[in-house]
């Protein structure tokens, strides 16, 4: 967590760089260098997803060649969405940190706290799903809970408990419900939220950045994926977001 609030005030930025890499592995190893290189000084993080490297038959070799080439100081998330016992959690922990060389992960709390406690090493992130963002509601996260709230409130409210225990652990909650923003940040008044969803899929940025903020101007990191690869030039496209986000903080520092 020191690491990404060093590299929050370093850059004055709270972009996340996705990185969902489309094309022939020719083109992507080339691309991948090029979006790096062009956006680190503006990103916050960078955050590869699992899915469209291990699609790949050198996949998790281009993995690693990636997050080696993101600059030290800079929060590599793997976006894997794990999720699994307690057991088979650790090997995919050791996987993302010990493997990849990862600084966070993208966990899935459905199997509770056996799915998340493995990934919170000290030094670690951990952004545990809350309120995605495929979807402004959900058959199952929007299901309403007996002693009141839903099953978003659950995941977030343990996510809590668990960062309260060992650090580090955040959420992943989507843009596109503003509403579901400010609730989650109800909840959890301090923990970094990873926010996709801006852009492609339709996200408000003011909305999400007036709903999400912590009243220091941190707390959220607004992850963009397609808007960045498919640009002309990355940095120019990351550097304009930059500048969009710090608009509507309420300190910028």
């Amino acid at each position: 967590m020191q690491t990404l609030l060093t590299r929050v005030h370093a850059a004055n930025s709270l972009l996340c760089v996705g990185l969902d890499p489309v094309g022939d592995d020719a083109q992507v190893a080339r691309r991948l260098a090029e979006v790096i290189d062009q956006t680190s000084e503006y990103a916050a993080a960078f955050k590869p997803n699992l899915a469209f490297f291990l699609s790949r038959e050198e996949g998790v070799k281009l993995l690693r060649d990636t997050v080696q080439r993101i600059p030290q100081g800079i929060p590599v998330i793997l976006d894997g969405k794990f999720g699994d016992i307690a057991n088979t959690a650790d090997h995919y922990a050791r996987f993302a940190y010990d493997v990849i060389g990862a600084d966070g992960v993208t966990v899935n709390p459905y199997m509770g706290d056996d799915a998340i406690v493995p990934f919170a090493r000290p030094g670690k992130l951990v952004f545990v799903l809350a309120k995605t963002s495929n979807k402004p509601t959900h058959s199952l996260q929007d299901v309403a809970l007996t002693r009141g709230g839903s099953l978003s409130d659950c995941a977030a409210t343990v996510a809590r408990k668990l960062d309260e225990q060992h650090g580090g652990i955040g959420l992943v909650v989507g843009a596109t419900n503003a509403e579901a923003v400010a609730r989650m940040r109800s909840l959890t008044p301090e923990q970094w939220f990873l926010v996709p969803g801006v852009g492609a899929q339709g996200g408000d940025l003011q909305a999400t950045l007036k709903a999400g903020l912590r009243p220091d101007g941190s707390g959220l990191l607004i992850n963009t994926s397609r808007a960045l690869w498919q640009a002309a030039d990355a940095g120019a496209a990351a550097r304009e977001l930059v500048e969009q986000i710090n608009q509507f903080r309420p300190v910028a520092v």
